[in-house]
């Protein structure tokens, strides 16, 4: 007689499957240091986009011949070229079409790729760190160092174009308190 040796099921191993050590990027927290897509779209489309309106206001009103110009109009390129290094991190290489060569219209065109470049990341994703056996880095934080960028420009287009228009500061930050109930017009006393 041959015996045939059979596994009785009590003695299949009932145990988990191994937990894989490799990391997947939707399950990785977000890092702290970096902002949300949608506050950096708000940020260039609303705050920045308003200051630079008034900024290009300020600097066409300047003369001509007035020296302070030229180092204005400097800042401006260098604030276009910022922008657009902003869509071209966004997306991930170049094609940006042509813009118009008047220095307002040009801006505004390259802010319109630009959020149409951020509006194509994913929400989600953006602003997770990569799996670390991918060994690349995140895209968030490149996106977010452009912004900077485009911010240190503003300021210094802010600093230049200040002497040129003693109002500046009080239309960049007028419409930033708006009270609920407005002071009365005659005395209180």
């Amino acid at each position: 007689m041959s015996e045939t040796i059979t596994a009785e099921p009590s003695e299949v191993d009932e145990r988990p499957a191994p937990k894989t050590l490799l990391e997947t990027w939707g399950k990785n927290e977000r890092m702290r240091h970096v902002p949300s897509v949608e506050w950096i779209v708000w940020k260039l489309d609303v705050d920045l986009r308003r200051r630079i309106h008034v900024l290009v206001t300020s600097f066409e009103s300047a003369a001509a011949g007035d020296s302070r110009r030229t180092g204005a109009e400097a800042e401006f390129r260098a604030l276009c070229r910022a922008i657009e290094r902003l869509a071209e991190t966004a997306r991930h290489g170049r094609g940006l079409s042509q813009t118009p060569a008047d220095l307002g219209a040009r801006i505004d065109a390259t802010i319109g790729i630009t959020l149409a470049a951020l509006n194509s990341l994913d929400g989600v994703l953006f602003g997770r760190r990569y799996p670390f056996q991918t060994f690349e880095r995140s895209k968030a934080e490149p996106v977010y160092g452009a912004l900077l960028a485009i911010i240190d420009r503003v300021r210094r287009l802010n600093e230049i174009l200040r002497d040129v228009d003693p109002r500046l500061d009080e239309r960049i930050l007028e419409g930033l308190v708006v009270l609920e109930r407005p002071l009365p017009e005659k005395a209180l006393a």
